[in-house]
């Protein structure tokens, strides 16, 4: 649903469940590094994770899926819920009536987004490639940064960002991932930088790789990545089922 800033400032919590919002982590692999899609807000230096408010309809799960896909430009995307931040001094006010100002706005002191919200923090991944980054009527970019270079955000999304990836570090010791993050087709040595990459750390290369076929989630292919300066290493592609089962039943052992 397309709304002005008027009437989601004046008229929001009628549509809206006031104090309650969702904010997300989208995590992007390109280059061997890992990335995370941020807006730069109009009213303000500061960055933010991609966020939105929940209709009083809504499935919670419903409102990140509109938010990711106004942000982005995907509606199949991964999602996983991890954590409610609820601090009564979360939200910065004087941040927020940047925001009036900016507009040119004078709100009345009660008015809903100038109280206290708490926020439920998911996190995405999604395949680099795919994402068309997209700006809304309250920032001026829309753009990837890399993990290692997160700037000062609004509020406390550096501690969202921070709690997110410490949850897919977790996720990362009993579920596979990958299928959203890498392309298609892929090389296992691809596929250990992205663990890599996430977990912050090395691994060793033939543990590695007898583990990630251990778990029958990975089909070999007969091509081969081409085009390299080394021996061109064989290509693979998750098995969607095996995968599937994975993330439902889980993985034994951890990084």
């Amino acid at each position: 649903m397309e709304l002005d800033k008027n009437h989601i400032i004046y008229k929001g919590a009628e549509l809206f469940h006031p104090g309650f919002s969702v904010d997300c982590v989208v995590f992007g692999f390109h280059n061997n590094k890992l990335k995370v899609l941020l807006l730069k807000m109009k009213h303000t230096q500061y960055w933010a994770l991609p966020g939105g408010f929940v209709e009083k309809e809504d499935n919670v799960d419903d409102a990140v899926i509109r938010t990711l896909q106004s942000r982005t430009g995907l509606s199949d995307v991964f999602l996983h819920q991890f954590h409610l931040f609820g601090d009564s001094k979360r939200i910065d006010e004087n941040q927020n009536k940047e925001l009036f100002k900016y507009f040119g706005i004078k709100p009345d002191p009660s008015n809903w987004l100038l109280q206290r919200f708490i926020t439920v923090g998911y996190y995405a991944l999604v395949e680099y490639s795919t994402v068309t980054p997209q700006p809304d009527y309250t920032s001026d970019a829309c753009e990837w940064w890399d993990i290692h270079d997160i700037p000062q955000l609004i509020h406390d999304h550096n501690e969202i960002l921070k709690k997110g990836m410490e949850a897919l570090r977790m996720h990362l010791n009993y579920h596979p991932v990958g299928f959203n993050l890498l392309p298609p087709k892929f090389t296992v040595p691809e596929l250990q930088r992205l663990y890599e990459t996430i977990l912050d750390k090395k691994l060793d290369r033939r543990n590695f790789q007898r583990k990630m076929l251990s778990y029958g989630i990975l089909k070999k292919l007969n091509e081969r990545r081409t085009g390299g300066a080394h021996k061109s290493p064989t290509l693979f592609k998750f098995d969607l089922r095996n995968y599937k089962k994975a993330l439902k039943e889980g993985l034994k052992g951890g990084w």
